[in-house]
């Protein structure tokens, strides 16, 4: 096979909108930080949207970005919660992968913690080849050509190979 055809995780992100709700807000801190042990990034409105309280600069949730290593260790714990299997319609055409999980203490080594409550989270997954860099790079930036790009039957394909996920029925 070819080298610059592997396929590999770019990055894992975790998101949990809380909305206006400050004490959702302060819950979801605490429980991105109990899964991974890192702290969070708050995320901010740009838009003001007056019929739903928002303004430009109210934090709405949290995420958090794990690479390498520590993304490759937290999806199996994540994908272990949804019992090994995801769906076709959570991957799109460019090999990127969005999933939920409902209640966090359905991922191992996470216990029920009494100040949060039941919430859950959400999951994106990004694939990566070889020559992705091209395309963010500082210096002369370019398109991957369309051979090149991860298609949604490859990467179903890696993470039937890499993790033994199960395709579930729609």
């Amino acid at each position: 096979m070819n080298p610059m055809k592997t396929i590999k995780i770019d990055k894992i992100t975790l998101n949990i909108g809380a909305g206006k709700d400050q004490n959702r807000l302060e819950k979801a801190k605490i429980l991105i930080k109990n899964i991974t042990g890192i702290e969070p990034v708050k995320t901010v409105t740009n838009k003001r949207i007056p019929s739903w309280g928002l303004r430009p600069g109210l934090p709405i949730g949290y995420k958090l970005t794990l690479r390498k290593k520590n993304a490759y260790d937290l999806l199996k714990r994540l994908l272990e919660a949804k019992d090994n299997s995801l769906k076709e319609s959570q991957f799109d055409d460019y090999g990127n992968i969005a999933f939920g999980i409902h209640e966090y203490i359905d991922i191992p080594k996470v216990k029920y913690d009494p100040k949060i409550g039941i919430m859950g989270l959400e999951i994106c997954i990004t694939l990566t080849r070889p020559g992705f860099r091209i395309k963010r790079r500082s210096l002369k930036k370019a398109k991957i050509s369309k051979n090149h790009i991860i298609k949604k039957e490859e990467a179903i394909e890696y993470m039937k190979k890499e993790f033994n996920v199960n395709m579930g029925e729609e």
